[in-house]
């Protein structure tokens, strides 16, 4: 069911309704689409916050720009919900984020209006300067291109690496820093407190001022945009930037601080700049959670708050109390009770302190704990640097964001074998945040790797001593990979004890085949073991543990006593665990049946975690099925 929306909204579907307004109607058409974002959100969660905060950029953007004709590149996207509803897909918004429904992020084959796919950070400015480029080789001089970063995503390397060569360009590009001074967690960094002397700077407050008097008409300059836009920028140059402005440094057009939550002006404004050719940045201020006063006052729980009355804001109660804990929870509290008996254990994370559970350690610990901001590659080495100094940093990354930092995983930790412990979060399918997001590769780019170990754990026991085993000396590169959400065990907080690297263990005996897992998704096995039991089949069961190196003596055994194989994992089926345990039966001669369970070879869209097993055919049902088949095949 469509939820009901304003008298304005309900009569544009795409930005041709929306350029029908007149200037003054654009506040209530936002207030409108705020509205509506509230309400899909508080019973489909999605990322809120950031999205309230831009409704008014996402329609001054529509109004004024020719789109699709002209770009408009999202950086990230957790912020362009109002952009997805005025173009298109109004009418299926409530399906935002779940099973076969529309992404929460822009992607180029759901829409002619969503320029660039995206849902890593920092990439807009990079691919709207390429768009940009190649509109001036093909002679498409008078096509826009706005690239739309958040301040947290400006620190990320690769955002400065595309300011550095845009300044070179003269490519008819503009940025829009939408800065809101928070990514999930409050910002951090010299850039943070760059941008906010900026905004609570008197002399620029002054000026932007005057500069809006200026704009307002009723002066001698009147409607004359291009006057306008001189004063803007011969004032900023002249009484602000005496110490320097980083990027005027980078050759950009530097316009601001403005008000990103007043439409008219931000209207006015980008009417203004598109006279202005080459690169432009301008720097816009909004509140994150714009509306809605909870999500305002607590704008990391109202990033993605699930489930709430869209009314007073109250989060539901979380219906699982007393059941298993998330990983995370476990990964944060373990990590506090390693580093209270081991001074050597620091704690790191590009960002994401909330979402791992390294906050916890950062209010106990906060002068071993580092969040370096949205920056991937720079926490790998710099989690290299402390290792080489004698330290031993947990160096917390999501899965599909250690990606970012490959290069440095092998250059700086492996090649030099230093015992960097990276928990990768989030590994496999992580459900409703779709294909940007889910843990699918890590098992196979991480098994190539000389020198690292390779492990996942099937529950919160497991957990707890791998990481005890990673940060015990000489380890060197040791990666945990674990999934988002409920581990199995209430009672998790057990003894820890040493684990001996490469050995997995026998979870259930049988005679009929043999099931291989490797982390949480053992569970599965175990459920579909006694499925098969009652079906007169004798299945055993082995957990892994350890991808790399392989318990080559437990599979050795395996493979001796068994010609019916299954492989379960939740990662690429290609490359991966499966992939591992064929080239050991190759290597050796074996000559066993064996079937792979695993994501397979296309990007999976969003979902559910459990819908996306079962579409992957590895949840019990899956496993139980495919056993079944290799039993029942003839011979």
């Amino acid at each position: 069911m469509t939820p009901l929306t304003g008298p304005l909204l309900t009569n544009i579907n795409f930005p041709s309704d929306l350029r029908k307004l007149k200037l003054d109607e654009l506040p209530k058409l936002c207030a409108e689409i705020r509205q509506f974002i509230i309400e899909v959100m508080s019973v489909n969660p999605g990322h809120l916050g950031a999205s309230l905060g831009a409704v008014e950029l996402a329609v001054a953007l529509q109004y004024v720009y020719d789109t699709p004709s002209d770009k408009i590149i999202w950086d990230v996207g957790h912020q362009a919900y109002a952009h997805k509803i005025l173009t298109g897909r109004k009418e299926r918004f409530a399906s935002i984020r779940t099973y076969r429904g529309i992404s929460g992020f822009p992607k180029m084959s759901e829409s002619e209006y969503d320029a660039f796919g995206v849902g890593h950070s920092s990439t807009s400015i990079s691919a709207a300067l390429g768009m940009a480029v190649a509109a001036k080789l093909s002679g498409e001089n008078e096509r826009h291109h706005v690239a739309v970063i958040g301040d947290g995503a400006m620190t990320g390397g690769m955002a400065m690496e595309a300011l550095n060569n845009a300044g070179v360009s003269n490519a008819n590009l503009m940025v829009i820093l939408n800065d809101n001074q928070i990514a999930i967690d409050k910002n951090v960094g010299a850039i943070k407190d760059y941008l906010a002397d900026i905004v609570t700077s008197k002399t620029y407050n002054k000026v932007r001022d005057k500069i809006w008097l200026v704009m307002g008409g009723g002066t001698k300059y009147g409607k004359n945009s291009r006057a306008i836009v001189k004063q803007l920028g011969n004032a900023v140059k002249t009484t602000l930037l005496r110490s320097g402005n980083l990027f005027e440094a980078f050759n950009f057009r530097y316009f601001g601080p403005v008000d990103g939550n007043d439409v008219i002006r931000l209207v006015k404004l980008l009417r203004d700049m598109n006279d202005i050719k080459g690169p432009k940045l301008l720097h816009i201020h909004t509140v994150k959670g714009k509306g809605f006063e909870k999500a305002e006052k607590d704008q990391t729980v109202y990033h993605a708050p699930g489930v709430f009355d869209k009314t007073t804001g109250t989060i539901k109660e979380d219906k699982c109390q007393g059941l298993a804990p998330k990983y995370q929870t476990v990964f944060g509290r373990t990590i506090i009770e390693l580093a209270e008996e081991n001074a050597k254990i620091v704690g790191i994370t590009p960002a994401m302190s909330t979402g791992c559970s390294l906050n916890l350690m950062m209010v106990k610990m906060p002068d071993r704990t580092f969040d370096v901001g949205i920056a991937e590659q720079h926490a790998v080495t710099f989690s290299a640097g402390m290792a080489a100094s004698g330290y031993i940093p947990f160096c917390n990354i999501y899965s599909s964001f250690m990606q970012r930092g490959y290069d440095q995983l092998i250059h700086d930790v492996a090649l030099q074998n230093l015992n960097v412990v990276f928990c990768l979060d989030r590994g496999g399918l992580v459900g409703e945040d779709g294909a940007t997001h889910h843990g699918a590769y890590d098992l196979a780019y991480l098994r190539c790797i000389p020198n690292i170990t390779v492990s996942s754990p099937m529950n919160e026991e497991e957990l707890r001593n791998m990481m005890f085993t990673a940060q015990l000396k000489n380890m060197g590169p040791f990666a945990i990979r674990y999934p988002k959400g409920r581990g199995v065990m209430p009672k998790w907080k057990t003894p820890m004890a040493r684990l001996e690297i490469g050995k997995g263990r026998q979870i259930r005996d049988g005679k009929d085949a043999a099931i291989l897992t490797l982390g949480h998704v053992g569970n599965y096995a175990v459920e579909a073991c006694t499925t098969l039991e009652t079906a007169g089949w004798s299945v055993a069961h082995y957990d892994l543990r350890f991808l790399k190196p392989l318990d080559e003596e437990m599979l050795h055994a395996v493979f001796c006593k068994f010609s019916k194989v299954i492989t379960v994992e939740d990662g690429s089926v290609m490359g991966g665990m499966g992939s591992a345990v064929l080239e050991f039966m190759a290597d050796h001669g074996y000559a066993s049946k064996v079937t792979r369970l695993g994501i397979p070879d296309h990007f999976v869209e969003q979902g559910s975690v459990a819908e996306l097993h079962h579409e992957c055919g590895f949840d019990a049902e899956g496993i139980t099925r495919a056993v079944s088949a290799m039993l029942s095949a003839r011979p």
